[in-house]
């Protein structure tokens, strides 16, 4: 019962004793911390779109997970040897359902790498440039998304009237000036317009119903948001 329980205790190798439980229990926490902050970010950026999987959830288990790999990994030869055999032959089928979280999952393994090597340092300063490029990309800037569009509006007129589409225009360009016509497609009967935006306020939808109504009799305007975190 003596060496068993010896056994235990020792933490599988010479090298990993040396540094002792309580630094790898360190870098642990840390892994854990950096991958609910990396949930927390994909939440506040991308948990609104329409076709995602919540794959946030399973960030803090990978997390810990990969570090405690790599550590294991880093101080033994056989067992890296061993992971690089096991993984040659495990193959996954689950599908990403948006790029976005190949770059979170790619976030966290980096993340949990640099706690296995303990770079905490530069653990934090990937996680300070990863917020950097995240509010960057929301900030929209032009040479990140030229053409990003964040809804589009389909107004429907009951009559092939010049004024009127003239009048329906103005209104769109009025309320939405960051915006663009993307087309306008004339019937035996109507002709339907659609324009696309980005920022479009919620409190302004009501009043851009309200607009288009006005600047042509039976307009029909109805606005589509990509992603439902849009507004």
């Amino acid at each position: 019962m003596d060496s068993i329980w010896q056994s235990l205790q020792s933490l599988g190798s010479r090298d990993m004793a040396e540094f002792g439980l309580l630094p790898l229990l360190v870098v642990l926490v840390v892994s854990l911390a950096s991958s609910a902050f990396i949930a927390y970010l994909y939440q506040v950026f991308y948990r609104a779109r329409a076709t995602g999987s919540q794959v946030y959830r399973a960030f803090p288990l990978m997390g810990i997970s990969i570090t405690a790999i790599f550590i294991s990994v880093q101080f033994s030869l056989p067992l890296s040897l061993g992971l690089l055999g096991a993984l040659s032959i495990v193959r996954f089928r689950t599908p990403i359902k948006e790029p976005e979280e190949i770059g979170f999952i790619l976030l966290v393994i980096a993340t949990s790498l640099s706690a296995a090597t303990f770079n905490l340092a530069f653990l934090g300063l990937l996680l300070g440039v990863a917020v950097l490029a995240l509010l960057l990309l929301r900030a929209r800037i032009p040479f990140l998304s030229p053409r990003a569009a964040d809804g589009m509006v389909m107004v429907v007129l009951p009559e092939s009237d010049q004024a009127d589409l003239d009048a329906v225009l103005g209104v769109l360009r009025k309320e939405l000036p960051q915006g663009s016509v993307d087309s306008v497609s004339e019937g035996p009967s109507e002709v339907s317009i659609s324009y696309r935006f980005r920022r479009l306020d919620p409190a302004r939808v009501t009043r851009l119903h309200t607009d288009l109504k006005d600047a042509a009799a039976g307009a029909r305007p109805t606005v589509f948001f990509h992603q439902s975190g849009e507004v």
